[in-house]
């Protein structure tokens, strides 16, 4: 009887199985071992041992199936890595579930552990494990629009972090203001105690003063600091709010009414704000938040790589400076009541 028909009568698989191996090992008699045992009152092994030569079977050892390489397979490997990735954030375990009891995002997490734990790990190790403490979600599908650099902006209005009001003593809910570029998708994050029809066209001069000039469209919500009659073909803006984007050369593109996604960059922005640097937080004066939120952007937001062009914020925002061409060396002057005046 045959070498592969003894094997393939042993352990009960057809003939065919064993064939290639077999007759390998006749073929290289010195690259590999070919051990059958069979002992009336023990299980069959197959052992196969790679190498110059191997050692000889124990006939009191259990038998076993087994092979040995030198290296593991690569999907082992994927596993073991995945596991001494995910152990470095197993450290961090009670930081991380008493930041998601305040409803924070895997990335807000893993930059704070860098920022103030001496985390050492990525990214990556710290959302397998969040995912792993609260599940996955799916995401939603989402219009895109794209825009030509220096084209359009997109503002909008958040709840920005509490912070103690100078006055009461007490914290209070402040509002987040943020430009969103369309192009690169570079944003300007402030905060406001209150809004009002001139704070509202302040943020905005704020903003240009920041990104160094002014695009040439700013999409908004149809709120009260800037639209007074909602009409999409001829609205009828705050005279104020007017003045400022005539004086920085932007023309004002109002949404539909119920038509949110037409400026869903913005609204990415302001979530994206409150989950990852801004959840959870307090703050003891205006300027301490604001603080907070500029080092954020700097380190973290304008450094990042956009999912949706899957280039870095910072590098597209130096290309789109070329294209804004509307840098307005003169300031609007803030008069009293209805005295809008431009110097």
């Amino acid at each position: 009887m045959s070498v592969a028909r003894r094997l393939a009568v042993i352990c009960g698989q057809p003939e065919w199985r064993f064939a290639r191996q077999v007759a390998g090992a006749a073929d290289h008699p010195k690259a590999a071992t070919l051990v059958i045992t069979g002992a009336a009152d023990s299980k069959p092994a197959i052992e196969v041992i790679t190498g110059s030569g191997g050692p000889k079977p124990n006939e009191n050892s259990k038998p076993a199936n087994e092979v040995t390489t030198g290296s593991l397979p690569p999907a082992a490997a994927q596993e073991t890595d995945r596991k001494r990735s995910s152990s470095v954030s197993e450290a961090f375990r009670e930081t991380i579930l008493r930041e998601l009891s305040r409803g924070r995002n895997a990335m807000g997490i893993w930059q704070d552990l860098v920022d103030s734990h001496g985390f050492a790990g990525g990214y990556q190790s710290v959302k397998r494990l969040v995912r792993t403490l609260r599940g996955a979600a799916s995401p939603e599908a989402r219009v895109i629009i794209e825009t030509r650099p220096g084209e359009e902006c997109q503002v909008d209005y958040g709840t920005g972090p509490m912070v103690r009001d100078p006055d009461s003593g007490k914290y209070r809910r402040t509002r987040l203001f943020v430009l969103t570029l369309g192009c690169s998708r570079k944003c300007v994050r402030l905060l406001a105690f209150r809004s009002s029809a001139r704070v509202w066209a302040e943020l905005h001069e704020k903003a240009f003063r920041r990104l160094g000039g002014s695009p040439r469209v700013v999409v908004l919500d149809n709120l009260r600091e800037g639209v007074l009659s909602p009409d999409f073909y001829d609205p009828g803006l705050n005279p104020l709010y007017r003045d400022v984007l005539a004086h920085y050369g932007v023309t004002a593109l109002p949404c539909k009414v119920r038509d949110p996604d037409r400026k869903g960059k913005v609204e990415s922005g302001v979530g994206y704000t409150q989950m990852t640097p801004l959840k959870g937080k307090k703050f003891e004066s205006l300027e301490e938040a604001q603080a907070y939120l500029d080092h954020w952007e700097e380190r973290w937001s304008d450094k990042r790589i956009h999912g949706r062009t899957k280039r870095q914020v910072a590098a597209m925002f130096a290309e789109e400076k070329l294209f804004r061409i509307r840098q307005s060396k003169r300031t609007f002057s803030w008069g009293s009541g209805c005295d809008r005046l431009v110097t």
